[in-house]
């Protein structure tokens, strides 16, 4: 973009992780506009807030907030002219957005499946196994493929996770194969997503600017994948037909079939303990990513994901199914 070389302030969370993910948008952004200089801002939020550690024994348990909690702070500065543009874990997003700002751009995505660490697969995993994660929807999926496993309470960033699995605390951790290849960690097995269905949105990042900055929105247009643009749209509307939360144990993971003219969603949704659940996988047109997942969403609602989620009917060992 010939003539536009005005600074740009890049806001992002304070992590290791956060700040390797704001350097990777900013070389992109280098790479489009050559002479701009990208200065990162780091804003801790509240979802940063260090809870107090757990005994390894805890199990696992909700969140305090939602997903606002990781993003507040920045938008705020967003808001407030502080920062040009945000840079988030598009799963830490909100299904809704504060007025005067919109997503403007979604980079290329990482491997979007979860990574077990510490054995080869869950299925390895021995009998009784600990296992540690702070993700619900990470416990329903493990319950669900194998109730012998005890799932127990884990925080922390990336670091401290891989830090208490060496100490012993745990038998095996469950992280994102995207954040431990963007922070060069070698560590970890891929699961495949028919058994772990990814979070919504896992290996995207999100841009997000104030809605009339055009600026932003061509620079955030230049780097971005339409590929993990639509599948982002597809997974997120999942997730606004389900009014899901971060604290809803639900999988959404769109991907192009068919020699990319389908896209493919495929969705779980169970309850924390594993005693029911529902996976699904629905096709059609990749041009239309939130009319796909609208769909995706309606179908699991008229299966009774509304009930599984919210622990009724029967929940007797057993009860999941594909649609």
């Amino acid at each position: 973009m010939p003539g536009q070389s005005a600074g740009l302030r890049l806001a992002t969370r304070t992590s290791a992780l956060a700040l390797a993910q704001a350097r990777l948008v900013a070389g992109m952004i280098e790479a489009v506009e050559p002479g701009v200089a990208v200065e990162l801002v780091p804003v801790r939020t509240s979802g940063d807030e260090r809870p107090p550690r757990a005994a390894p024994e805890a199990p696992v348990v909700a969140g305090p907030g939602d997903k606002s909690r990781f993003v507040k702070e920045i938008e705020e500065m967003l808001l407030a002219g502080a920062a040009d543009l945000a840079v988030h874990s598009a799963k830490d997003v909100p299904g809704e957005l504060p007025e005067d700002l919109a997503i403007v751009g979604v980079p290329a995505r990482a491997d979007p499946r979860d990574a077990v660490c510490g054995a080869e697969s869950i299925a390895a995993l021995p009998a009784g196994a600990r296992v540690g994660t702070s993700s619900l929807r990470r416990r329903a999926q493990l319950l669900a493929a194998r109730e012998d496993l005890e799932v127990r309470e884990l925080r922390g960033n990336v670091d401290t996770r891989l830090r208490r699995l060496g100490e012993g605390d745990y038998d095996a951790v469950v992280l994102a194969l995207a954040g431990l290849e963007r922070l060069g960690l070698q560590t970890g097995e891929p699961v495949d997503s028919a058994v772990m269905t990814p979070a919504p949105g896992q290996g995207c990042l999100a841009l997000e600017a104030r809605a009339g900055d055009k600026r932003m929105i061509e620079l955030a247009a230049a780097v971005t994948d339409d590929q993990a643009l639509g599948a982002l749209t597809a997974e997120r509307a999942v997730t606004a037909a389900l009014e899901a939360t971060c604290d809803t144990p639900i999988g959404v993971h769109a991907e192009l079939t068919d020699g990319g003219g389908e896209l493919t969603v495929a969705s779980f949704v169970g309850r924390p303990d594993g005693s029911a659940w529902l996976r699904d996988s629905v096709a059609g047109d990749a041009q239309a990513p939130a009319e796909l997942g609208r769909l995706a969403g309606e179908r699991l609602l008229a299966a009774g994901a509304a009930d599984v989620l919210a622990g009724e009917g029967d929940s007797s060992r057993g009860r999941g199914r594909p649609l």
